[in-house]
């Protein structure tokens, strides 16, 4: 086993990657922008390094990050679940300078970055797909014909990188003109790729995570599912393990997709398949597979009793992992709530220095956050903490996300946590029969 790691992220995930890396005896190192030099998670790593001035560009900066990992004599690279986490030649240059990288293969990264490649890979070994392009139009007749050939709506996809931005849903031609042109000038300059997918868009769905685990032995393990049906952009405001709108068919349907994708790349460390479920047909289909620890991960922590940062460190040094593959089942139900810098009302991201800051605390709560007294939160990174809730039964588990939301205090910028309060009221979250469109009627939004 490795000795030492350098956690390449900040904030709330840097955090929470430390804890786990000291917790099993390795010495932590954290990096660093200047912005960022009174943050909490610097104090609690055994060691800092700076890697320069800017806010943001530091952490996408590898040779800054190579370079500490050097200085540090770190031997390990967890990248967080930032830009360096989904960026393969990263991966590749930790890989040549001989120091243990905490991800899946450069290769895979490369493959399930490229949403168009994804979805090649994962439909060539069977998996259902939703109707879209095998491959980015060549312009925007091209893209127009597309369209009417899976039949509007239709959402564009920027091909290359991950999560929720680049992206926009065309309802007929006209609309698919602006979005192609709006979506292709984004990838462009955020990725250096224009290229653009088209899938059908489905208007109401369950958007089903599964996690897995890839181990060093080749098998793929299944670590149930997470509902992140309740979105706004393109992201989960609150998530859920497991899903109430899976029943036991479903649920095996989703666990065979998940290592079908996973065995169709050769997946190794932690990953999850998402999947989109119409709630009216019950279709499946791949949406994509994100090769890193995303912020859900500690809604599975929480009803599995395991620890995912520590299962990755494990399998990235080749060693066994700490639970029984063959027997993982769920305990109880617990609900993630994203608590972010936003305005509850719009839900658009805001900014401001946190002025006061009180956790909620009790029986089956957890807050993962990267925050506290003094913080500046910028609109380019609004997400304050994760609060995870662990009860009994869903009943229970919502009532305590309930107390917990009411008692979580933040002062200074904008916080989301009064609209947590009302959707956690909402008749369509107590019964557990939502869709994804749910947050947007709440607030009267297209």
């Amino acid at each position: 086993m490795f000795e030492s790691v350098l956690v390449a992220d900040r904030g709330e995930v840097a955090r929470r990657v430390i804890r786990t890396v000291q917790r099993m005896g390795l010495r932590a190192v954290a990096v660093h922008s200047d912005a960022d030099a009174a943050m909490p998670y610097l104090a609690e790593a055994d060691e800092a390094v700076s890697i320069g001035s800017a806010p943001q560009l530091g952490y996408r900066d590898v040779d800054a990050v190579l370079e500490a990992a050097r200085q540090s004599r770190a031997h390990a690279i967890h990248p967080g679940r930032g830009v360096l986490a989904t960026d393969p030649s990263f991966a590749r240059r930790v890989e040549a300078a001989r120091l243990v990288w905490v991800g899946p293969p450069p290769d895979v990264i490369d493959t399930m970055r490229d949403k168009i490649a994804a979805r090649n890979a994962v439909e060539g070994a069977g998996l259902p797909v939703a109707r879209g392009t095998d491959s980015a139009p060549a312009d925007l007749a091209s893209a127009v014909q597309a369209g009417r050939e899976i039949g509007f709506p239709v959402m564009v996809k920027a091909s290359a990188g991950y999560g929720a931005d680049g992206m926009a849903v065309a309802d007929d031609e006209a609309a698919l003109a602006t979005a192609y042109e709006a979506v292709r000038a984004f990838a462009d300059r955020a990725f250096g790729d224009p290229s653009v997918l088209l899938e059908r868009y489905f208007p109401r769905v369950r958007h089903i995570e599964v996690q897995i685990l890839g181990l060093p032995d080749g098998r793929i393990v299944v670590l149930g599912e997470r509902d992140g049906s309740l979105r706004r952009h393109h992201r989960s405001l609150l998530l859920e393990a497991p899903s109430p709108g899976v029943g036991p068919a479903l649920r095996e349907r989703l666990a065979a997709a998940a290592v079908q994708a996973g065995e169709a790349v050769a997946y190794r460390n932690a990953g999850t398949v998402d999947c989109l479920v119409d709630t009216e047909t019950g279709e499946l289909v791949f949406l994509g597979m994100d090769t890193r620890l995303q912020a859900g991960h500690a809604v599975t922590e929480m009803v599995l009793g395991i620890d995912l940062v520590q299962e990755q460190l494990l399998v990235a040094a080749g060693q066994p992992v700490t639970f029984d593959p063959d027997a993982v089942a769920p305990n109880g139900h617990a609900l993630g709530l994203r608590v972010s810098a936003e305005d509850p009302q719009r839900l658009l991201p805001g900014s401001g220095k946190i002025t006061g800051w009180q956790e909620p605390r009790g029986e089956g709560l957890r807050v993962d956050a990267g925050c506290a007294v003094g913080t500046k939160v910028t609109a380019d990174d609004p997400l304050l903490a994760t609060l995870v809730v662990h009860g009994a039964d869903r009943a229970q588990a919502v009532e305590r996300a309930r107390e917990a939301v009411a008692a979580f205090r933040v002062e200074g910028p904008p916080c989301n946590l009064p609209f947590l309060a009302e959707l956690l009221e909402h008749p369509d979250l107590v019964s557990g029969a939502y869709d994804s469109g749910l947050v947007a009627r709440m607030r009267g939004l297209s």
